[in-house]
């Protein structure tokens, strides 16, 4: 998934040694706004000293953030983990949404027949073969 807005804030960077492996390890958490009439934020971790160096997110800066999303369970809690893999700078460029325009008349009549319910017919004369009301 890609998320493209505006670094809201940089967290400070955790680090330790891999009980498990003994290895050294870093992440960083960075809060991301995606702009709207109703802005949503996120925050997403990068993990690895090399990958933080690499992409040396700034506050206030543009990017678009590729991430995975996972979720692991601790002590019978669940909880999701947005894991960032790519950071592109600068914001791509969005689409202007196209102007609802009336339908031409050819599309207007193809819309019509494609509908699920034909359109009322006028009642018959007196005289028709069909007397049902409806």
């Amino acid at each position: 998934m890609d998320l493209t807005g505006k670094i809201i804030a940089v967290l400070p960077a955790n680090s330790g040694v891999s009980s498990r492996t003994g290895n050294p390890w870093m992440s960083q958490e960075y809060v991301i706004e995606v702009p709207g009439q109703y802005p949503r934020k996120c925050v997403f971790r990068i993990f690895g000293e090399d990958r933080i160096k690499q992409f040396n997110i700034q506050n206030g800066e543009d990017v678009t953030v590729s991430f995975d999303i996972d979720a692991h369970e601790y002590n019978g809690r669940w909880f999701n983990e947005i894991r960032a893999y790519n950071v592109t700078r600068g914001v791509a460029p969005v689409a202007a949404a196209p102007q609802a325009a009336p339908f031409p008349p050819q599309q207007e009549a193809a819309s019509q027949a494609a509908a699920p319910f034909p359109p009322a017919q006028e009642p018959a004369g007196e005289g028709s073969a069909d007397d049902l009301p409806f």
